[in-house]
């Protein structure tokens, strides 16, 4: 135990708690567990099968369980608790209708063509619906987003151990990043699924504690809402829908517009369909009745996901006190950094605020880890899908097809410590952003969004022909780029009247413009895809076969009866997300 105390004496300065040594050997024991399975799962990656989707061996459960945890990492974990706060329950559309009904639409409509095609990845399957010029944009954009979605979960984890324990953020970084490195390199996208599963399970043993004690201590929902009204000065804190009339009327500046159609019908559908962070995880399962199951079951998961990463947001509008028993009052990333006198914590900062306030000893490294996990699960998500679509379809297509498969393996290893090291680099960069998710939605409506408009079209549109996926991917990825530059380039009056053009509102604010930006550049790229298809030769329904619908014999899944079939539990799942927005409308 001394030796666990002298090791935190070592990493920490100023900070907010000291770790108990229960509390540092349960956060030693996490990272020691982590790299034990690296190299216990090592020996059964040999084969690029294996490295990159695990040898198609997880069952619905398991890959299912993955798939909601490889994205329950900052993002969720500490840039939505932060959202919560600055926005209110509006925070929990991105869980949602910004997740289910994309969730359900993979797992029932699009998984059926991903997996019989039996494609190592997205931009595979453009390879074989399109050919090589979609796959390279596809490949290349995919590949600079996920390292720096890598940065995103670095940095955040750097945060916390900075606001809870004073660890310096070069520290943090590189432990984080070099643990993550290592258990993948051994163990590729098997040792990261087994990883996701105990991760989820430690995320949900630490953080459950905040909502739970958070509601006692507030006197339960209905008397926090009228707590959190007080504090703020209005009810638009807890209502999900009635306030998204006019873009004035939410704290978040949008409107139904910008939430149904630019959050759930495209930046949505496009992450949870098309990102091939989660999309991997279902690939791996072990049959097509498995592979739609997953994110079925991903999805009656991820509606609960809000009670560990929302509620604490809101809580913290009411619970939340400085010392002398006044509301605190927390800031922009950017007006913390510049205002150091003032002493203020981030929006980002608000789940390891409301950690310090409700955990004790054991309890407070059981958060910690919880937290940490999630980091290093979005990590480890990121980094596995650049491994796997640098060695796939960047390394593979272009610059050494007829390498061995022993080749292709030792290049996925290595390419995930390049890769790593590049998300540290990404995790600098964040380091001068205003928040984790103004950083997150420009890379989302940058790759995301456009990427979404020529997978969809590919799978339901035997028209749609080569060069109309090209053009419409390219058009789609510069348009949104293009918006972006407009709008935060020039006076602040230049930029204010850009975003109100955007956004087509005087009164949006830049969540708002992230949503029409994606909506917009969708719009673009299904235009120029349509267009250009038209006036050029489209494929044969024989050299459609297994890649699009109606072109294509959708083989039966074995499932027999109703309890087995993924329609049946994916409707159980449509009737609780609506019961859910109805109460919390």
């Amino acid at each position: 135990m001394q030796v666990l105390t002298a090791l935190s004496v070592f990493f920490v300065g100023k900070q907010l708690i000291s770790l108990s040594a229960i509390d540092i050997l349960i956060l030693v024991l996490y990272f020691a567990v982590v790299v034990f399975i690296g190299f216990y799962v090592k020996g059964s990656t040999n084969t690029s099968e294996q490295f990159f989707l695990a040898g198609r061996e997880m069952t619905a459960w398991i890959a299912g369980l993955s798939f909601v945890s490889a994205n329950l990492g900052s993002l969720e974990l500490m840039g939505w608790a932060g959202a919560a706060y600055q926005y209110g329950i509006l925070a929990a559309h991105w869980y949602w209708i910004g997740a289910i009904p994309a969730m359900l639409f993979l797992g029932i409509v699009m998984m059926p063509f991903y997996y019989i095609s039996k494609t190592h990845s997205v931009p595979g399957y453009l390879q074989l619906r399109y050919g090589e010029g979609a796959r390279g944009m596809a490949a290349v954009s995919f590949a600079l987003m996920t390292i720096l979605m890598s940065g995103v979960n670095m940095y955040a984890m750097a945060l916390v151990m900075r606001t809870v324990l004073g660890w310096d953020l070069n520290i943090s970084i590189w432990v984080g990043a070099t643990t993550v490195a290592i258990y993948v390199m051994l163990g590729g996208l098997r040792s990261a699924i087994i990883n996701e599963v105990l991760q989820f399970v430690l995320i949900w043993a630490g953080a459950a504690l905040i909502p739970i004690l958070g509601l006692i201590e507030a006197g339960g929902w209905t008397n926090l809402k009228a707590q959190i009204a007080v504090n703020v000065g209005n009810t638009s804190y807890t209502h999900l829908w009635s306030t998204l009339g006019h873009f004035k009327d939410n704290p978040m500046g949008i409107n139904w517009v910008g939430i149904v159609f630019g959050l759930g019908a495209i930046i949505s559908f496009g992450y949870w369909t098309t990102d091939f962070l989660v999309v991997q995880r279902v690939l791996s399962a072990h049959n097509l009745r498995a592979a739609k199951m997953a994110p079925v079951i991903g999805a009656a998961f991820k509606m609960a996901v809000p009670l560990i990463v929302i509620v604490p947001g809101l809580l913290a509008l009411s619970v939340l006190k400085n010392a002398d028993g006044s509301v605190m009052h927390l800031a922009a990333g950017d007006f913390v950094k510049n205002h150091p006198e003032l002493h203020l914590h981030a929006y980002d900062e608000v789940l390891p605020l409301m950690l310090i306030r409700y955990c004790g000893p054991g309890l407070l490294g059981l958060g910690i880890t919880a937290l940490v996990a999630g980091f290093m699960s979005g990590m480890a998500g990121n980094v596995s899908a650049f491994s796997t679509v640098w060695t796939y379809d960047i390394y593979g297509a272009y610059m050494n097809k007829k390498a061995t498969d022993s080749h292709y393996v030792a290049m996925g290893r290595w390419s995930t410590v390049v890769g790593m090291l590049i998300s540290i680099l990404s995790a600098y960069i964040l380091a001068h952003a205003s928040s984790i998710m103004d950083y997150v939605q420009a890379l989302f409506s940058f790759f995301i969004a456009p990427l979404y408009g020529t997978v969809i079209l590919g799978m339901l549109w035997k028209r749609a022909t080569k060069a109309g996926g090209f053009f419409g991917l390219l058009a789609g990825t510069l348009s949104s780029i293009g918006m972006f530059v407009y709008v935060h380039t020039g006076s602040a009056a230049h930029q204010s009247e850009a975003l109100s053009r955007i956004a087509l509102s005087a009164d949006a604010k830049p969540m708002a413009e992230d949503m029409f930006r994606a909506l917009w550049s969708w719009l673009i790229c299904v235009f120029i895809t349509i267009v250009v298809s038209y006036m050029t030769t489209p494929k044969t329904d024989a050299e459609l076969n297994g890649l699009v619908y109606g072109a294509t014999i959708i083989p039966h899944d074995g499932a027999i009866t109703i309890w087995q079939k993924p329609i049946f539990w994916a409707g159980a799942v449509s009737v609780v997300f609506i019961a859910i927005n109805l109460y919390f409308f």
